[in-house]
């Protein structure tokens, strides 16, 4: 072990010493290659650190090459700075193929932005979901319709782009589609994967839009093997029907300035068709409600006559007749609220115990 250790301080300690130094110093290249060599190992970390790190060796081995060939002379100097400045060309070059890799078209990379980064979705899940469509944005012109009531089948999911569109029923306005919102998520919802429908609304382009759409048997195989991707759009669906139930609860108000929650079953006929029979009915129902308002009120006695006295009362039977049961009544329709004033209305309506309806002939937003 002495031995060893002898033989390490004998090489470093009893070798050759330098006979003079150089009195000339090295050239302004040799001091350029050492000054960006130092800037270059003062990088950071990820990608555009890398970028900084690797430019700045490159260069100064680039100089070190030039310094070799000119001023020192020498050939192991030149191929040791022209390998190391090789590979740091390499390194920038991979760096650039991976940059160019991840870079998205401006229309999927302002959706990442706008939808997709607020919930820190990872990159490649992203890419995965814009994989499913192809990468291929879809347009709309104008008037042009999406999908029509009982005729066009739900076979896809879109997600709208820009513009705006119309969704509407038998003709009658029920809420608009905005951008960064699903087209026909209600639609996507409502059937099991392996389930097949058409949808029951009209969906129209009122300015030219473009939208994105997913075919539903790629998506559905999506979904199943990617957890996180299900549950991600598990999420983004709830809330965009969420928002579309709240556009139409926005929708429907009375006349005097009441506003109804759409999830009242009292309302379901305002959105839901009226039963063509129901008119006889709800007709006969409201004249047995006024039947009691409109008789005659008892007359009161003259005060000529002479009053009898009180006399004892009647023994209470022993079974006392049992209340008329509760006779459920139909509501009354819309057009006969919308008639009368708000006051009557509401003062009717709350008599019988319900919620007051809205008027089926809501305005237009």
């Amino acid at each position: 072990m002495s031995s060893n250790g002898s033989a390490v301080g004998q090489l470093l300690w009893s070798g050759p010493l330098c006979v003079g130094w150089r009195r000339d110093q090295e050239g302004a290249v040799y001091h350029l290659a050492t000054c960006l060599l130092l800037l270059g190992f003062m990088g950071g970390s990820g990608v555009y650190g890398c970028f900084y790190l690797f430019g700045f060796l490159g260069t100064g081995y680039l100089c070190c090459v030039l310094w070799g060939w000119f001023d020192a002379c020498g050939l192991d100097i030149v191929l040791w700075s022209v390998l190391l400045a090789t590979a740091c060309v390499l390194q920038l070059a991979h760096l650039v193929y991976c940059l160019r890799e991840d870079t998205l078209p401006e229309e999927f990379e302002l959706l990442y932005k706008t939808l997709c980064l607020p919930l820190q979705v990872p990159l490649p899940a992203y890419k995965e979901i814009i994989r499913c469509c192809k990468e291929q944005v879809l347009t709309l012109a104008t008037e042009q319709t999406y999908a029509v009531e009982g005729e066009t089948p739900i076979d896809r999911l879109s997600l709208l782009l820009s513009g705006r569109v119309r969704v509407s029923q038998d003709g009658q306005f029920l809420h608009y589609i905005f951008p960064y919102q699903f087209m026909d998520s209600p639609e996507w919802e409502s059937l099991h994967p392996s389930a097949e429908g058409v949808f029951q609304v009209t969906l129209t382009a009122e300015t030219e839009c473009s939208y994105i759409s997913w075919p539903r048997k790629s998506l559905h195989l999506l979904l199943a093997k990617e957890r996180y991707i299900s549950r991600l759009f598990s999420a983004l669906l709830g809330y965009d029907i969420s928002e579309k139930l709240y556009a139409l609860n926005d929708k429907l108000f009375a006349k005097f300035g009441l506003r109804f929650d759409i999830r009242l079953p009292s309302l379901y006929h305002v959105l839901g068709p009226a039963a063509p029979d129901a008119g006889p009915e709800s007709q006969k129902d409201d004249k047995d409600v006024r039947e009691p308002a409109s008789s005659p009120p008892p007359q009161a006695l003259p005060t000529s006559v002479q009053q009898t006295p009180p006399s004892s009362p009647p023994p209470a039977a022993a079974n006392p007749p049992a209340p008329p049961p509760w006779v459920r009544m139909s509501r009354p329709d819309s057009s006969v609220l919308a008639s009368r004033t708000p006051l009557q209305s509401y003062s009717q309506v709350m008599s019988r115990g319900r919620a007051p309806l809205a008027p089926t002939l809501t305005p237009e937003l």
